[in-house]
């Protein structure tokens, strides 16, 4: 073994070595039996028809048939890599993990980098969040870290994940567009659910077409609890500082690499790895006591807000560095399966309605996708031995010995057993819960707006020009005005009077709000208020200008009111050649790639 590849050496590449197989030299089945041809089915005679006893063909033929798992539904489009995580310091008085109790120590890792909404074969630079889910083999189990490079999300509860996913899809009668939000049915969804407000403006900005995968920063979206061995919590939110900066491709070279090279990120990664440029991230933490977390005037439980670094600063506690590829792209970065819920003692969850979601849907979409022995594919397994009374299932690899499969049990001495007492064992947090079963939004989650205007207020003029640039190429890539128009009048204007002004310029339509920012926009108020009455508004026009009064005397207009209408046929072909003027005039200049060294903080 060379230098190299015992400096890439830790204890879960020797755990996977035994299924590790070279290509050998004579060719057999796949029961062992050595093959004479591997060219030619057996026939009766040279030009005869094939014969049904070709047991070779027949076990070539259905084991291709078969390769496929069914694609995720979103991620899909993923490049891995193994490393390694080293911790700074002792953290025994924020978490009993034992990842972090020593200063120094190194735990394996698997990382996998994806894109959301595109399919397996899409390209790796369309306008997109990035996942960044990260397992760690520690000495007490599996960790799943499973984020995304960007620190919030477009929805506050997991009810609505199905109807986000859907309507930034491929539309349903056509298939299209394909890795892409730039239709009416994302924007349609988006407009009627402002608390993806914030959500949207980092999705509009630079910050979703990454110049590498080494040089994007990975969040794990939600509030988090550490927990001490004395049993004390904190709420935690997790970072991923890249050690080569945040850097960001502009749109034009975004779209050229796709054409060109669509592959760019996955080959970039690999091959830096290769010549030995391995990529860096520094672990953060931001830390609030348990009875701080409602003083910053935003809920932490919220994961479409940030707690922002002037508040509560991220404390490094660790680093992590990528040194070895995958032997086999489907063995390893296919099949790996991240799962929140993979959890080690010290690390536990909050009530934040998106993450208690995730909870069920990843168990859920790794059993649809792989089985329910996928815990023992060599990717997934634990370093630390497995011992429990789930026995059976398609794909059964542990051989299980003796009689016993059942808790409690003498015929074994009782085991396995519990372990109630063991610093090793995993114990929830004991939070005190009370309160009636209801379907509800809390109150602490109906601000919208204010940290989308926070975004929008930290940019430069060239990246709020990019932001305008980029949500004015979505809506003129949608159909329907009213859509176009609710965006505009409902959500932009809401964030700020600037993002408003620039998009109406490109899109044509005028600015006239419905609602604000302190009073929600109609189809906020709509929605929030439904659970408080006992009368469903009627339906009205969407073109309708009328407010409305309900029962409570608050004034309400429906979805699209307000809205400019293009209704002549001599405004439309007026519209239409400012549309087209606009896009001419506004075509930026191709840059180069070599310019991409632009930094974002």
């Amino acid at each position: 073994m060379d230098e190299r590849s015992k400096s890439q050496e830790t204890c879960k590449s020797k755990d996977m070595k035994p299924e590790a197989a070279e290509p050998g030299k004579a060719m057999t089945g796949n029961q062992g039996v050595g093959i004479s041809d591997d060219q030619n089915t057996l026939k009766a005679g040279p030009r005869g028809p094939s014969l049904l006893e070709d047991f070779y063909f027949r076990e070539k033929i259905t084991h291709f048939d078969h390769e496929r798992i069914p694609e995720r539904v979103v991620h899909a489009r993923g490049a891995g890599a193994h490393g390694v995580f080293t911790c700074y310091d002792d953290l025994s008085d924020l978490t009993c993990a034992s990842l972090f109790g020593e200063a120094g120590k190194e735990t394996p890792v698997f990382v996998r980098f994806s894109t959301v909404a595109g399919s397996r074969g899409s390209a790796d630079t369309p306008r997109d969040v990035r996942g960044f889910a990260v397992k760690f083999y520690t000495d007490e189990g599996i960790w799943d870290l499973v984020g995304n490079n960007i620190p919030i999300f477009f929805i506050q509860d997991a009810i609505k994940f199905p109807d986000l996913i859907h309507a930034v899809k491929p539309e349903p009668n056509n298939e299209i567009p394909q890795a892409a939000s730039a239709h009416d049915t994302f924007w349609d969804f988006a407009s009627l659910t402002p608390e993806t407000a914030a959500m949207l403006m980092w999705v509009m900005s630079d910050r979703a077409l990454p110049r590498s995968l080494a040089m994007m920063e990975g969040f794990g979206i939600h509030t988090f609890r550490m927990v001490n061995a004395d049993g004390k919590s904190h709420l935690v939110k997790f970072h991923w500082k890249p050690k080569k900066g945040v850097h960001s491709q502009v749109w034009d070279e975004a779209q050229l690499t796709a054409g060109k090279d669509p592959d760019f990120h996955r080959r970039d990664m690999f091959e830096a790895i290769e010549r030995g440029d391995y990529p860096e991230w520094e672990f953060g933490v931001q830390v609030v006591d348990e009875e701080d977390q409602l003083k910053f005037g935003y809920d932490l439980l919220d994961p479409t807000k940030i707690i922002p670094e002037e508040d509560v600063p991220v404390r490094p506690i660790g680093k992590m560095v990528l040194n070895r590829n995958p032997d086999n792209y489907f063995a390893e970065t296919e099949q790996v399966a991240f799962h929140v819920g993979h959890v080690v003692p010290g690390i536990d969850f909050t009530n934040d309605p998106l993450l208690q979601g995730r909870l069920f849907s990843y168990l859920d979409t790794q059993l649809k996708r792989i089985g329910p022995n996928f815990a023992e594919l060599p990717i997934n397994r634990p370093l630390n031995e497995v011992r429990n009374n789930e026995r059976d299932a398609q794909m059964r690899i542990q051989i299980n010995k003796g009689r016993v499969s059942y808790f409690p049990n003498s015929l074994d001495g009782g085991c396995p057993m519990h372990q109630p007492e063991a610093v090793q064992a995993f114990r929830s947090y004991a939070e005190k819960m009370e309160g009636e079963k209801v379907r509800e939004r809390s109150d602490s989650f109906a601000d919208y707006f204010s940290q989308a205007r926070l975004f929008w207020n930290s940019m430069a003029d060239w990246e709020k020009e990019h932001i305008v640039n980029a949500i004015s190429f979505e809506l003129n890539n949608c159909t329907s005005d009213m859509v176009r128009g609710r965006v505009l009048n409902e959500l932009l204007v809401n964030i700020h009077e600037d993002l408003a002004e620039g998009v109406s310029e490109q899109i044509g339509i005028a600015v006239t709000p419905a609602g604000s920012a302190d009073n929600p926009t109609p189809s906020a108020r709509h929605r929030r208020d439904r659970s408080r009455s006992t009368t469903r508004p009627r339906r009205r026009s969407a073109w309708t200008s009328r407010p409305r009064t309900s029962k409570a005397g608050v004034s309400r207009s429906l979805p699209g009111t307000a809205l400019t209408a293009i209704s002549s046929r001599r405004s439309r072909r007026a519209f239409s050649r400012k549309r087209r003027s606009w896009r001419s005039s506004h075509r930026r200049p191709v840059r180069s790639l070599a310019a991409r060294g632009r930094r974002f903080g």
